[in-house]
């Protein structure tokens, strides 16, 4: 979700960087576009129409998606029909899955700000899954990233620090909707989010000590 246009600011009215900010400068998902880049080319397509229509597609059921987890009607009209009938498999396949772990959405866009770690962010949605209160994150992604857990994590935190009285259930689900329109859920335990809350303490710390740096340089 985008940063607000204010930025995230502490009760003091301190700036303070986004989770996306901080991740951001880790680097770790270019890599593997760079190597579809390359191999596209090796295959005679060109990269840049290739990644249109399938970025274009994975918009829309992105937009699909969250048109259903905001209890909007979605618009159309914007887009090429053909490419919102290849994108409407993925709001099928997302509708299933919603019905079988009884997901109900509890919170959307969720703009929160740690005071103790000083960093900001804005959770995609919290809902209730097979009854237990839990944290989601879209994602429009070839791929699953390491960098997408630290997220996870820093937006579990983020809630827990600012919604004492409702923490959440221990791990957390991402629900990632591919650049070609294909739908796929993947559940993260408690475990897996501890070290990747650790990592993203790391990130924090070189962030805090690289800003400086860039701003002297």
């Amino acid at each position: 979700m985008p940063t607000p246009r204010a930025g995230y600011r502490l009760a003091d009215g301190t700036r303070v960087p986004g989770v996306t900010t901080i991740n951001g400068q880790l680097g770790w998902n270019k890599n593997p576009l760079m190597w579809w880049a390359w191999n596209e080319g090796r295959e005679g397509r060109d990269f840049r129409d290739t990644s249109k229509k399938a970025a274009d597609v994975g918009t829309i059921a992105h937009a699909m998606v969250e048109a259903e987890v905001h209890r909007s009607v979605f618009d159309p009209s914007p887009y090429d029909p053909e490419l919102v009938k290849l994108a409407e498999p993925t709001l099928a396949a997302y509708r299933e899955w919603a019905k079988q772990v009884s997901l109900e959405i509890v919170e959307t866009e969720i703009q929160l700000v740690s005071e103790a770690y000083r960093y900001g962010g804005t959770p995609d949605a919290v809902g209730l899954v097979s009854g237990r209160l839990r944290l989601l994150d879209f994602k429009t992604s070839k791929a699953v990233y390491a960098d997408f857990l630290l997220q996870l994590a820093a937006y579990h935190h983020l809630w827990n620090e600012n919604r004492e009285q409702r923490p959440l259930a221990p791990g957390a689900f991402l629900l990632r909707i591919g650049k070609d329109g294909g739908f796929a859920y993947h559940s993260y335990t408690e475990q897996v989010l501890d070290r990747a809350w650790v990592a993203f303490l790391h990130a924090k710390a070189l962030y805090d000590l690289r800003k400086p740096l860039e701003d002297a340089a």
